[in-house]
């Protein structure tokens, strides 16, 4: 299949257009390549798909890798005029959206740049998706929808009407575009609510690499919550699996039956204690953590654990990694790529 990733300069997105690439598929990737983070990050990413960074720095200008299996284009999902562009061209099968602006705690400071990618964005990219007759799209929606839940672990039969940022808000506003389309013009959309997600290649602004980044530095880490705080921590591996498994799926069997809109839970099917999961870094860096208690953080939660029995049942979903080795992959290519 033609399979457009939205994100593909990002981590899921990254690792995503890879396996999609092992498996045969033809992959564009799109990337605005802003500089929430580190781009050089995101650079490096591109590089290991065989895509140059003079080329990838131009925008709307679509580039090929050497192995001819991957092109890239630099674009802003809201741009009204290029996207659409893009897809009467390329003739894409699937759409996996994975571009979003990122982060919990700075929505809360630049709320606009939120509303410009995450919903403008993916207005733009429905609207695509209807008029060029998309198979099927699959989209990154996030357990942060689930705000204050107490219920655990998270169903995607719980309520989730009252996000606590405004990156949770506009993750719920996607679910519920996404169900409209999905009712009005028969398009099949699935939505995967990712847990917290670990590994190589992972953001900066995550647990996992600022933990890693400081205690190698031996600078203190900020520990939230006085340490009270569990995530459900899940390798990206374990991610792309299930995405990958999604997005292969024919959707049929949906259309046949009338179910067009679907939403799953995407994450490790556990809990794991934060302090539990620093002291898989420190023994891995062979060094003692320098902890800095610190209060809540707005829009923060104690707890996540996801029921992933619907993704299990529907696509034998199988995440298997354990914090142990995951940490072990992560701290071992930070290493090599930072030394």
């Amino acid at each position: 299949m033609k399979i457009l990733v939205t994100g593909a300069a990002g981590f899921i997105g990254f690792y995503t257009s890879k396996v999609l690439l092992s498996k045969g598929h033809q992959v564009v990737g799109l990337d605005n390549l802003n500089d929430y983070y580190d781009v050089n990050l995101k650079y490096a990413r591109l590089n290991e798909l065989g895509i140059d960074k003079a080329e990838a720095s131009e925008f709307n200008k679509v580039c090929t890798s050497k192995s001819n299996d991957f092109s890239f284009v630099r674009m802003n999902l809201q741009d009204r005029e290029e996207l659409p562009g893009l897809f009467k061209k390329e003739k894409f099968d699937i759409v996996c959206n994975l571009a979003a602006q990122a982060g919990v705690r700075n929505s809360i400071d630049n709320p606009d740049t939120y509303i410009d990618a995450n919903v403008v964005g993916f207005l733009n990219l429905l609207e695509c998706c209807r008029h060029n007759a998309i198979k099927h799209l699959v989209y990154a929606s996030s357990s942060s929808v689930y705000g204050m839940n107490k219920k655990i672990p998270f169903s995607t039969d719980d309520n989730v009407d009252h996000p606590i940022s405004l990156y949770a808000a506009t993750k719920k506003s996607n679910e519920l575009m996404s169900h409209t389309y999905s009712h009005l013009f028969k398009i099949p959309t699935t939505g995967l609510r990712f847990f917290t997600v670990y590994g190589p290649w992972g953001r900066p602004d995550m647990a996992m690499f600022l933990f890693t980044d400081a205690i190698a530095n031996d600078r203190p880490i900020k520990v939230f919550n006085h340490g009270n705080m569990e995530r459900d921590f899940t390798y990206i591996d374990d991610i792309v699996e299930g995405v990958v498994r999604v997005i292969e799926k024919p959707t049929k069997e949906r259309i046949e039956a009338d179910d067009y809109y679907k939403l799953y839970n995407i994450g490790n099917n556990s809990s794991v204690k934060l302090l539990d999961f620093i002291k898989e870094i420190e023994l891995n860096l062979n060094k003692v953590a320098t902890k800095d208690m610190m209060e809540m953080q707005p829009g923060d939660v104690e707890r996540t654990w996801a029921d992933v029995d619907e993704l299990i049942k529907d696509y034998n979903y199988s995440p298997n990694t354990s914090i142990k080795h995951g940490v072990k992959s992560f701290v071992d290519w930070f290493k090599t790529y930072y030394k």
